[in-house]
């Protein structure tokens, strides 16, 4: 893809190297976006009742999970493991089982609400043939019995639900099942408190979606930042449907660690499809990654420092 675009590496450490002040500001701007991510996880888990750690702990526990989803493959469900055994010796296994199911749901969630909202802007700003209507109205359904399926988890709870799924599974049916048995009752009870949010607590529900949805649109931020190095023919708006395509494109290769290639081309068609040269989103998935690999490093260095300090209280 490197090769095929109109853009040498003479060209790309040029860019990189014009970035300049941009590049910090990326990289700070998603200490806010991790901020955001923390609040909605924050007031998810306040819900359930007390808490026993710190927000900066919370904060922590985020970007370290988001560091390991960004280098595990299949789902990018690395962190979540992860995030369930830090919170269960603070709120106990089922509540720490249920947070986090509850904000990952939240956070995919937001993400098809992002694609709905972006199908809207782009038939509002660009005119629509016909490829790129039938593509619009797939996207649209596609997210729109994606967002039904949410809601039935949201009313009736997903644990019983994957399960039931991974009961089917060749190789795993045997153990799953097994598993199933043995924690029956734990199983409904986190059931019971992923419903429970949706039902009773729709203030905080909300507010979680808001802030999930509203950490997307920030991110595009970057996506601004980076096309600004190179150009000032682009919007704002222009980069939200950049990030809505990109990010769609990448996630339909969730089982390669990192994306790797998926965001790429990703980029390069959706800005490619705004008129504007592919070898700008070869650049801008460039930054990306810089950025990815700076967060992917401190987070898993909180890691570890997290697990010094563990095991010297121990």
């Amino acid at each position: 893809m490197v090769f095929t675009f109109d853009m040498n590496y003479q060209e790309l450490w040029e860019n990189v190297k014009r970035a300049g002040i941009y590049l910090p500001l990326i990289l700070l701007l998603w200490l806010f976006i991790y901020l955001i991510n923390t609040i909605s996880w924050y007031i998810i888990i306040r819900s359930g009742g007390k808490l026993g750690f710190s927000f900066a702990r919370l904060y922590k526990f985020t970007v370290t999970g988001f560091a390991l989803n960004y280098v595990t493959p299949v789902g990018l469900m690395g962190g979540e493991p992860y995030r369930i055994m830090e919170l269960t010796p603070y709120i106990g296994v089922e509540r720490a089982t249920s947070s986090v199911i509850l904000y990952v749901m939240m956070h995919i969630f937001s993400h098809f609400c992002f694609w709905l909202s972006s199908v809207l802007l782009y038939v509002c700003l660009y005119p629509v043939g016909w490829a790129m209507g039938i593509l619009l109205v797939a996207i649209t359904v596609f997210c729109l019995l994606i967002v039904v399926l949410f809601v039935k988890g949201y009313q009736h709870g997903m644990a019983v639900a994957c399960i039931r799924m991974g009961s089917r599974l060749p190789f795993w049916k045997h153990r799953v099942i097994r598993f199933a048995e043995k924690h029956h009752e734990q199983l409904e009870n986190i059931d019971r408190q992923i419903a429970l949010l949706h039902q009773q607590k729709k203030r905080t529900f909300y507010t979680a979606l808001l802030l999930e949805y509203m950490a997307r649109v920030v991110s595009c931020l970057e996506i601004w930042l980076i096309l600004n190095v190179l150009t000032t023919n682009v919007s704002f708006a222009s980069c939200i449907l950049i990030a809505a395509f990109s990010s769609l494109l990448a996630n339909l290769l969730f089982f390669m660690p990192m994306q790797l290639g998926g965001r790429e081309g990703g980029f390069a068609l959706a800005v490619s499809g705004l008129a504007l040269s592919g070898a700008y989103g070869v650049y801008t998935a460039l930054i990306t990654r810089l950025r990815e690999i700076f967060w992917i490093v401190i987070g898993l260095a909180l890691m570890k420092i997290g697990n010094k300090s563990d095991n010297k209280s121990f």
